[in-house]
């Protein structure tokens, strides 16, 4: 097999065991865990919090110590974490069992997208990264989608469902040690110091990041919930839903596409806002249970396309440290996510659903207007919806001073 396919198929499967089945298909499997838990819903909140919390912690192991350990010890660590991850949740008898799994399913996560953006700078020329990138990073929405098949083969049987995931997992770890280059990132990224912090824009990426993290668990940690509690969604409804969502999600491969067209301040507030709809259309699915399939379609396109935005502005930000302009806004969003699944849990027992919805709805709105107003001659083509790769902190002054987006 050509080594540049393998790696690029390897690198699919990680993202879709790690983003897709070991950090969001709790939020499909949640009624079933629920009911067999009796989870309440701070505690569910609680829990899909700590994978957040997780992946937090993963993305600034990754991004710190990729230089000392490598592509591949890095992506196969996120395999294990997953895989270990995904078996505990399936064996777990508890609600700190399976708070614990799945911290340890969220840390893998972080550890997924660092190191495989530098595996595809070592092995692809830059005409050909957006192109391996966007094949790579449609993994999520595969992993959505095949989560959602497996409630429909299996429902009600989440334990066995997870066991499956955790098979699969074991699986994709070994291919990854044959399949990842063994690159240390010496050569890429320029190590960052605190006053990289200041500089301008980053604000601005900060609190849209964050925002739109914590407002996005309405739908990855609760959507199901709702849409059994509130729209009366059958757990085959539910699961056919979820893989509307990924499916959805596929759209956002032309995220690079859009940006180059339109711009990139213009694409990320659209996003945002779409999802802002999508949430607070769950709102009127109880009285037309049809608008959830609608919802759950427009937040799993808008999502992708807004977490696209989110890693071009990045990059943009920090052309000689691409892996810290990747990892920033992603800390962000889980940051914000890590926040957002407590607190929504805790606002749907207080104050009910449609408020609570309508709140966090607010909260992605305000998100889409802290984006910079001087992005779109950012980025060319060549980025796509990619991760960075190793050229881009040679890049020349004049793309130099076209990427920085002003405050």
């Amino acid at each position: 097999m050509d080594k540049r396919f393998n790696l690029v198929a390897a690198a699919f499967s990680l993202t879709a065991l790690s983003y897709g089945l070991a950090r969001f298909a709790y939020g499909l499997l949640l009624p079933a865990i629920s009911d067999d838990l009796a989870l309440s819903a701070p505690a569910a909140g609680w829990i899909g919090g700590s994978a957040f919390a997780a992946y937090c912690l993963g993305i600034v192991f990754a991004f710190t110590f990729d230089r000392r350990f490598g592509s591949r010890a890095i992506a196969v660590a996120a395999g294990v974490a997953a895989t270990a991850g995904l078996l505990l949740v399936a064996i777990a008898q508890s609600a700190l069992g399976i708070g614990l799994a799945m911290a340890l399913a969220g840390l893998s996560t972080g550890l997924t997208s660092p190191p495989l953006a530098a595996a595809v700078a070592q092995v692809f020329a830059d005409a050909e990264r957006p192109r391996a990138n966007g094949a790579i990073n449609t993994g999520t929405a595969i992993g959505i989608v095949l989560s959602g098949l497996a409630v429909l083969a299996l429902p009600g049987s989440w334990r066995i469902v997870y066991a499956i995931f955790a098979s699969a997992g074991a699986l994709v770890t070994l291919w990854l040690w044959f399949s990842v280059p063994q690159a240390e990132g010496r050569t890429g990224s320029t190590p960052i110091s605190f006053l990289s912090f200041t500089r301008a824009g980053t604000g601005r990426l900060a609190s849209s990041a964050f925002m739109a993290g914590l407002a996005s668990t309405s739908i990855w940690t609760f959507g199901a919930n709702l849409l059994r509690e509130e729209s009366g969604y059958s757990h085959g409804m539910i699961a056919l839903a979820w893989i509307v969502l990924g499916a959805a999600g596929l759209i956002g491969i032309v995220t690079g596409h859009l940006t180059t067209r339109f711009g990139l301040p213009a694409i990320h507030r659209i996003s945002i806002l779409l999802m802002a709809l999508a949430i607070a259309s769950l709102t009127l699915s109880s009285a037309v249970p049809p608008l959830g399939f609608a919802a759950m379609a427009l937040f799993g396109t808008a999502y992708i396309v807004a977490t696209g935005t989110f890693l071009l502005w990045g990059i943009s930000l920090y052309p000689e440290s691409p892996a810290f302009g990747l990892g920033l806004p992603f800390l962000l969003l889980a940051l914000g996510q890590t926040a957002g699944a407590p607190l929504f849990g805790t606002a749907l027992d207080l104050i009910g659903p449609t408020t609570t919805l309508l709140l966090f709805a607010a909260t992605m709105t305000i998100a889409a207007f802290c984006s910079s107003r001087s992005a779109s001659k950012v980025l060319g083509a060549e980025n796509n919806i990619a991760g960075p790769s190793e050229r881009v902190s040679t890049v020349d002054s004049r793309h130099h001073e076209n990427s920085h987006i002003h405050s």
